[in-house]
């Protein structure tokens, strides 16, 4: 029943968008001071623009956008030759000119047939005149040595700020339906009230203010609205709420990342866009463990939902997110076989030519029998540049810090075969890195399958119980963590 009421949603949302795409537009523009020059009509799509439109100007300055399909409602540009432009809105009504003059887009900026476009140009005009006095406000306040001519001039900078909420929200009484009042609407950060006090005056919960914020965060912007889609404000409003409002970690951030994908099913494009967005904003994010956030998106939407996406991207990512589940932290890290070498073995074949290229030597070990109430996991190779600096750098914080705690260092050469071993023991005696766990696994590639080794070097800290607790780190982070984690 469920499957037949969406196939009938879908068939009233594509009727509905025929009907809309065949009224179509037509916007005749003239620019005084600019003839037979090209003109764009461009949308946003969050901070990008795109084009929809071009026209090349007659001698007077005049052309005509026009096309038998309506444009999707939002915010437009008229984009000039040197790269100038003014911004108009596309709503229901796409049947208006425009006339203007080179001198000043907005001050001789003129509208006929759209009372909307109106409304804004009239607002942009209103925002002229408020941000000269508030920069004039800010100028004074940084030249002020009096801390009360600094708080008057603070009020009215307050003042300025009140008139123009009073306008906006005068605009959406008046003009609920338009497309202008929403955007406008969604330039208004959330007033937080102040706190509930007790009988004595005191803050009953120093994190209310904190939690009102983040509750009503959205109160005054419409992500679902697809016509706030295509304005600049639409990406930083997501990735502020994502970035700066809610803790960086995923525990927090999956809960959110869903309640704002889900609610983008609301819209087809808004949708699309929301989840390319988030998946590559946590795929190239710094932080670490954020990449179990980018592996939920991949898992829980990205594979089932993404209809963009051909077959193979679809199946090159089903198989990257299967590798990286067992890798995230919070997880058992995946057991091992390797051959730890002693330190006398490569003290020995400095100087012995067989010896240095015979692989056939060491201990059998799995990494879950590795004791130790902290361990660190590198793999690395004696040829990756970066893994030259790195290891040595680690092996020095390993005889300077840890060394009289029970933390061990596993070192995993990634090389292969007897010019693999040769380099490695070279390697080693060239920075006597010999008291530390100096391993490989010169019979299998399975390792590198399972950690997923397509690059070196690769740390994880791991506690007793092989649990992931670090990982993708650089030897002071190393340090640092595992420190901090002995001082608690």
């Amino acid at each position: 029943m469920m499957i037949l009421r969406n196939f009938f949603l879908v068939l009233i949302f594509a009727a509905c968008s025929l009907l809309i795409s065949g009224q179509g537009y037509e916007i005749k523009i003239k620019i005084n001071g600019l003839s037979e020059k090209q003109v764009i009509l461009g949308h946003y799509l969050s901070k990008s623009m795109y084009p929809d439109d071009t026209v090349k100007l007659d001698n007077k300055g005049s052309g005509v956008f026009e096309g038998s399909k309506s444009l999707p409602a939002g915010m437009y540009l008229i984009y000039l030759p040197n790269s100038s432009f003014f911004e108009v809105i596309l709503g229901e009504d796409q049947t208006f000119s425009i006339e203007t003059d080179t001198t000043d887009f907005i001050k001789t900026l003129s509208i006929k047939g759209s009372d909307e476009n109106q409304l804004f140009l009239d607002f942009q005009k209103y925002m002229i005149i408020l941000r000269k006095q508030a920069d004039s406000l800010t100028r004074l306040i940084k030249t002020q040595d009096d801390p009360k001519v600094r708080e008057q001039f603070s009020e009215k900078l307050e003042t300025i700020n009140k008139d123009r909420i009073a306008r906006i929200e005068k605009i959406n009484r008046e003009h609920p339906g338009l497309f202008v009042s929403a955007f406008l609407n969604a330039t208004v950060d959330i007033n937080v009230p102040d706190p509930p006090r007790d009988d004595k005056g005191g803050v009953k919960d120093s994190t209310w203010q904190y939690y009102y914020y983040r509750n009503h965060y959205f109160d005054n912007f419409d992500f679902t609205d697809a016509r706030l889609l295509r304005t600049p404000l639409y990406e930083d409003k997501i990735m502020t709420y994502l970035t700066k409002v809610i803790p960086q970690v995923p525990d927090s951030l999956i809960p959110q990342v869903d309640y704002l994908i889900e609610k983008a099913r609301a819209d087809s494009n808004i949708f699309r866009y929301m989840l390319i967005t988030l998946f590559n904003h946590y795929g190239k994010s710094n932080i670490m463990g954020m990449d179990a956030v980018q592996v939920h998106i991949a898992d829980k939407y990205y594979i089932r939902d993404s209809w963009w996406s051909d077959a193979k991207f679809i199946s090159d990512l089903r198989d990257r997110t299967e590798k990286a589940k067992p890798l995230l932290i919070g997880r058992v890290a995946p057991d091992i076989e390797l051959m730890v070498i002693p330190g006398e073995h490569f003290r020995s074949a400095a100087s012995d030519t067989a010896l240095r290229k015979y692989p056939h030597v060491g201990a059998k070990i799995n990494l879950s029998q590795v004791k130790a109430k902290y361990m660190v996991l590198i793999f690395w190779e004696a040829e990756c540049g970066h893994c030259k600096t790195i290891v040595p750098e680690l092996y020095k914080i390993y005889q300077k810090s840890f060394r009289q705690l029970d933390v061990k260092i596993l070192a995993v050469s990634t090389l292969f075969g007897e010019d693999g071993k040769v380099k490695w023991v070279d390697f080693v005696n060239h920075h006597g890195l010999y008291d530390w766990m100096n391993a490989w696994n010169p019979y299998s590639y399975e390792y590198k399958l399972t950690y997923d080794l397509l690059t070196t070097p690769q740390i994880y800290i791991l506690d007793e119980n092989k649990t992931i607790i670090a990982k993708k780190v650089g030897p002071e982070q190393v340090e640092d963590i595992i420190l901090s984690l002995y001082k608690k």
